[in-house]
Parts: structure tokens; sequence; C-alpha cells
């Protein structure tokens, strides 16, 4: 009689990426990726304690990809601008994970190399060393926002964006003009969430990194 086939954490991990894609991460299981791996529960276990760890192993590895091949160029400000935008197409080809990253975080590699990344760039900017773990706080919890907010978008279906559409020009394109004046004034300049998406990435980050050369010394 051969044993149970024993995999590899490369391999849960594919498998579970390969699901995630396909589905969200509330109805993501353990119980699931066994199935589709063949095997029961507890066999996972001994590679991931519960379900967040492994989330988190999955999320890590797409800071891993983000930072594959990277080289900093350019000033501090360039630095962390490319690594923002860097980290905005990886999980945007794996949306259903930014959630995770935004909420659990990882402490794998790939969350190493993204946080010593932007300490040195904070660095390079000649802000003072007990200024830095602040500013990197702040970077990193508007970078998480941003990016998760994407990704919600990203996730929805066709039919669902219609629908989403439809109420967006509802509430605003009918907005009573008594009630809510500046709402009506401004109607057919405001545009929905969806819309221009990294251009408003960018230049909210732009923002918060030119707050952050004001007050250097």
């Amino acid at each position: 009689m051969t044993g149970r086939r024993r995999w590899s954490t490369e391999e849960i991990l594919d498998t579970a990426a390969e699901l995630l894609r396909t589905s969200d991460t509330e109805s993501f299981s353990v119980r699931k990726l066994a199935a589709a791996l063949g095997t029961d529960s507890s066999s996972l276990y001994r590679h991931f304690r519960n379900k967040t760890e492994l989330l988190r192993a999955v999320a890590d590895r797409i800071l891993l990809a983000a930072m594959d091949g990277y080289r900093p160029e350019g000033d501090w400000k360039q630095r962390i601008t490319a690594l923002a935008l860097r980290l905005r197409e990886a999980f945007g080809e794996q949306p259903q994970l930014a959630t995770v990253w935004g909420r659990y975080a990882s402490g794998g590699t790939g969350s190493r190399l993204v946080m010593e990344e932007l300490l040195q760039a904070l660095r390079a900017s000649g802000l003072p060393d007990e200024e830095i773990p602040m500013r990197y706080h702040r970077i990193v919890i508007l970078l998480a926002a941003l990016i998760a907010s994407e990704a919600g978008v990203s996730t929805i279906t066709p039919k669902e964006y219609e629908q989403a559409m439809e109420q967006f020009r509802v509430a605003v394109l009918g907005a009573d003009p008594e009630r809510f004046p500046a709402l009506a004034h401004f109607a057919r300049d405001i545009r929905p969430l969806a819309a221009d998406r990294r251009a408003a990435f960018e230049e909210i980050l732009a923002a918060q990194l030119a707050h952050i050369e004001a007050q250097l010394p």
C-alpha cells in the first residue's frame, strides 16, 4: 500500500493561490484547499497553524513577486513611488489577497524586502532616524488602504459593476438640488470610484511624499 502524498509548502501555496483567483478569502477554507489537493486538513496543519497563517503566506508571495527584479533607482521619492506601483500591479493580479495584506500584514521574506526598501528610501530622504518609523507607518497604511480599495472594485462582476454605475447615476445625477445643492452643482463632473484609479493613486501618494519633504530639516 502506498502512503498518502506529502505536499510541499510551495505546492500548497500554489494551489491556495489558484483557488483564491476564483473565490474570495471569506469563502476560502483549509478544508477546501485540502480537497483540491486530494488530502485532509490535518496534513496541511503541519505546514500552517491556521487559515490566517496560510493566507499571510500566500500574500507574502505577492510581495515577493513585486520585489522580483526590483532595483532602487532615482531619489527617495522615486524609489517609494516605484515600489508602490509595483505593489499595486502585483496585487492587481491577485486582488483577493490585497485585503489579506491590509488586514493581517505578512511576516515573510517578501514583507521584509518591502519594509527594508521603504526604510532605506526614507533614510535617504534625510529624515532624522527618530521620525522614520512613524513616516514608514503612515506610508504603509496609505498604500494598504489604496490597494485594498482598488482591489475591491476590480473583483466585482460585470453585472455588479453595471448595477453600481446605475446606482451612482441615480445618487448623483438625480440628487435634489434643494436638499443637495453642492452635489447637484458638481454632479456632471463627479467621477465614479472606478475611474482614473492609477492617477488618483499616484496623486495621493505624491501628496504624502510632498508632506514628508516639507518636514525635512
